[in-house]
């Protein structure tokens, strides 16, 4: 099975890939790492232009760690999910006090690092510094429960079945770029909602074809909604405090919401998660 799945789906990557900047040979540990944390939950045409202004402000952790954190809240725009950027600056601070201002290159090194799971860990891991590791995001998890266990989708959180069945699959040789050729496959080709699978190198042996495309029989899978939510709430009074290079009134944060109690919900939640300070006089600022 192993042979049979590889050897198609390396010689596909080889044609189809993408070019993308964090892929290429002159990329740099930092510049992988940054791409990983900025790619969680969020599409590679966002991130694309946000990476490479990322990394022209702050090319290593140290031109970072010299910064607020306020300031990578501030850069980080509307990626959504902001604790990321707080995450990266705390990670660029640790690396220059713990590792010389050089991304380490060990997992159990990476996996300490501030907001560091054990997915981004094992790509920084394999994609800056060569190591044999399984590298399983959503993507790969997809065309894994649909290519060798016969369904639509793998179950909500990471299986040892499904970890055992990466780990029967991980080559010797050139593991990630095993791992990052299915991580493409499922982006480009077996998404989650229509699968090209005419497009698919692993048609004529993926498990889910040949068992029929069988349905999810799990709980329904509904997209998250955004509008009118907390979320929602906390990204207009987030861009509020990015736009002003100064502490702002507390009107200025009213203005931005109609609902006072999500409104104040949604503000407490910004200054206990750390992207929001309040000053002795009430006004708010990024955190300093």
């Amino acid at each position: 099975m192993s042979l049979s799945l590889r050897e198609p789906i390396l010689n596909w990557y080889a044609e189809k890939a993408r070019d993308l900047p964090w892929r290429r040979p002159d990329a740099t540990s930092w510049g992988i790492l940054v791409s990983e944390i900025m790619l969680q939950q969020t599409p590679v045409a966002r991130v694309l232009p946000a990476w490479e202004a990322w990394l022209r402000r702050w090319p290593t952790p140290a031109d970072l760690a010299a910064e607020p954190p306020g300031e990578a809240v501030r850069q980080w725009g509307r990626l959504g999910y902001p604790r990321r950027a707080l995450n990266l600056h705390a990670c660029a601070r640790r690396i220059v006090a713990e590792h010389g201002g050089e991304v380490p290159s060990r997992y159990e090194e990476l996996r300490a690092l501030p907001g560091v799971g054990d997915y981004t860990a094992a790509a920084v891991a394999s994609f800056a510094f060569g190591g044999r590791h399984v590298v399983l995001d959503t993507n790969v998890r997809r065309v894994l429960a649909r290519a060798v266990q016969g369904v639509r989708y793998p179950a909500r959180a990471t299986t040892a079945a499904e970890r055992r069945i990466a780990e029967s699959l991980l080559p010797a040789v050139d593991a990630p770029r095993w791992a990052v050729a299915v991580m493409e496959l499922g982006a480009l080709v077996c998404t989650a909602r229509s699968p090209r699978c005419a497009d698919c190198p692993i048609i004529d042996r993926c498990a889910w074809r040949l068992a029929g495309c069988p349905d999810h029989d799990g709980p329904p899978r509904r997209g998250q909604a955004y509008a009118g939510t907390d979320r929602q709430c906390r990204g207009r009074l987030l861009a509020v405090l990015r736009q002003a290079h100064g502490p702002v009134p507390k009107a200025a944060l009213d203005a931005a919401w109609d609902d006072p109690v999500q409104r104040e919900r949604a503000l407490d939640g910004l200054v206990a998660d750390g992207l929001a300070e309040v000053l002795e006089d009430g006004t708010y600022r990024l955190p300093g």
